[in-house]
């Protein structure tokens, strides 16, 4: 059953979006996307939270995220958020189809 994950990245000084656009330079952003079961993986700006990064992450399955949770991209990504000191806060919404 597909689902999305939105994760919402806080931190001070603008570290948020410093983290977001190193993540797309250091090429973990395409790398995400191009594993298998990865449905959307995006970056948005709150309007009124400038200190806020919202992560939408969209996966075809539970084993598809799984599999990307054990992947080597998961430390790289952890250390860059110690490095801009970043707090999460994660919601998961799962897709019902009604027939």
């Amino acid at each position: 059953m597909a689902f999305t994950v939105n994760i919402y990245y806080t931190g001070i000084g603008g570290s948020a979006r410093e983290f977001a656009k190193e993540m797309k330079a250091s090429g973990l952003v395409d790398k995400i996307r191009a594993e298998k079961g990865n449905l959307r993986y995006e970056y948005f700006l709150p309007l009124d939270d400038p200190e806020t990064l919202l992560l939408i992450d969209a996966w075809e399955s539970e084993e598809a995220l799984d599999y990307h949770h054990k992947s080597p991209m998961m430390a790289q990504i952890a250390a860059l958020r110690e490095k801009y000191h970043l707090k999460m806060r994660v919601k998961k919404y799962h897709e019902i189809t009604k027939e």
